[in-house]
């Protein structure tokens, strides 16, 4: 056992004093110390203590530092743990070996799979481990053979598949599981970790989501489920993304807890369908309220200055982002970049971009490029054409493609213009309409 201990001192903090041998020994339990520690190198500390002087380990002890360490993400700690597990003869206890397979779906998925395949028993958290770790890595078609596999299946099951597919992007069959969980003759009723994720999954399906997500809403009430700010703001967002504005709003009286999540969810909601106005009153009053704004509070509150181009509004919530002691994201700087565009101020969106803090993307040069097409300014254009020409990604950027191609055009380039189309068909490039440059949290 020896080795163990010399191997995780990697990881390790190091002995402080007498002092606090003796308040480990306070405690009721090794377990227990473990259990409360401060940090996952504590806890690790503490069961290399145990090892040190021959305190025998009981699941408990394996299982808080398993948990505690996980949190490291540090591959090697988790297989020096494992050695352990098995020399100590636990790597056959369930609930030990599924805290383990745990760790290995957070650290190596890999090994997680060959754990899983290895393991004698499994329990119905094993099993959903597994479909949660799919999701993971996006293997959506696993994650559902292992589900169909399970012999049963608990409330916990449903919700891991059916996150695995909004997660995933798949949220129509998100929501069609849910219909067949509802249904199921198992008996399987959904909890409020059920709910969250398929109202995460209605607001991406507008009409047909928000139908399924007033039948939702209806669940909780007839549960007389508390509205806390959890549900309350994913009610918020998916109403406000399907919009139904008038829904969002009810629920936000409703909600005794208000936190910055649920006035973002709000006043970007009410941004997004043009209500700029209102988005920036909602603001002004969360301020007041006390609540502090976040960077998507910030992304929210640009959009509605860009609706109505209001430039002068505009540059003071983006001074208002630092000053807040906020960083600025990609996405603040694009929403000025389309603000003084959409106004036909582009020597000034020109210069904006030039002094940005950050490298801009390929959404902050389009939405000036889109600018400068809607205001026929081909020469601000062509300052920056083949620059972005250099960074646009054909899987990605196809409707840049179709912009640069059309700027060739409004200058009377036809030779280049007919260039970029070449390009687009050898490369299989589809044209995208009705697309918009400015992203939000990467989407």
């Amino acid at each position: 056992m020896w080795f163990l201990s010399r191997r995780l001192s990697n990881h390790l903090i190091k002995p402080t004093n007498h002092a606090f041998y003796w308040c480990l020994k306070s405690y009721n339990s090794w377990a227990a110390a473990i259990r409360s520690s401060s940090s996952s190198h504590k806890a690790l500390h503490i069961y290399s203590q145990m090892h040190r002087q021959c305190v025998p380990f009981d699941s408990f002890s394996i299982l808080f530092t398993l948990k505690s360490c996980t949190q490291l993400h540090n591959h090697a700690t988790i297989q020096h743990l494992h050695s352990h597990i098995v020399k100590l003869g636990f790597d056959s206890h369930v609930y030990v070996a599924t805290a383990l397979l745990h760790a290995y779906v957070v650290v190596s998925f890999v090994d997680a799979c060959k754990l899983f395949d290895e393991m004698p028993e499994k329990s119905t958290v094993t099993w959903n481990t597994m479909i949660s770790g799919y999701s993971r890595t996006g293997n959506v078609e696993r994650a559902t053979l292992v589900f169909e596999e399970m012999p049963v299946r608990d409330v916990a099951s449903w919700c891991a598949m059916i996150a695995a597919y909004v997660n995933n992007g798949k949220h129509e069959l998100g929501l069609s599981l849910f219909r067949d969980m509802v249904m199921a003759e198992e008996g399987v009723k959904p909890d409020q970790v059920t709910a969250v994720v398929v109202l995460s999954g209605c607001a991406h399906l507008g009409s047909v989501g928000l139908l399924v997500g007033k039948s939702v809403h209806g669940l909780m009430v007839k549960n007389r489920w508390e509205m806390n700010a959890e549900l309350g703001t994913v009610l918020i967002s998916m109403y406000a993304k399907c919009g139904f504005l008038k829904g969002a709003e009810q629920v936000f009286e409703l909600m005794q807890e208000k936190n910055v999540m649920a006035w973002t969810a709000l006043i970007c909601g009410s941004a997004q369908h043009g209500y700029s106005k209102e988005a920036l009153c909602l603001f002004e009053t969360m301020h007041k309220a006390g609540v502090r704004p976040n960077e998507l509070t910030f992304t929210g509150v640009l959009s509605a200055c860009v609706n109505t181009g209001l430039v002068d509004e505009g540059r003071k919530y983006f001074n208002l982002i630092e000053e807040s002691g906020l960083e600025l994201r990609i996405q603040h700087y694009g929403c000025m970049v389309d603000l003084y565009g959409k106004v036909g101020l582009l020597e000034e969106a020109y210069d904006f971009i030039k002094n940005m803090k950050l490298e801009p993307n390929i959404a902050v040069w389009g939405a000036f490029l889109s600018a400068c097409k809607e205001h026929k300014q081909f020469e601000m254009a062509e300052r920056v054409v083949e620059q972005v020409m250099k960074m646009v990604k054909p899987e990605n950027d196809s409707g840049v493609y179709s912009l640069i191609a059309d700027l060739y055009v409004l200058g009377g380039k036809w030779n280049d213009a007919e260039r970029v189309r070449s390009l687009m068909v050898n490369h299989k490039v589809r044209k995208v309409r009705g697309s918009s440059f400015i992203q939000v949290d990467g989407r």
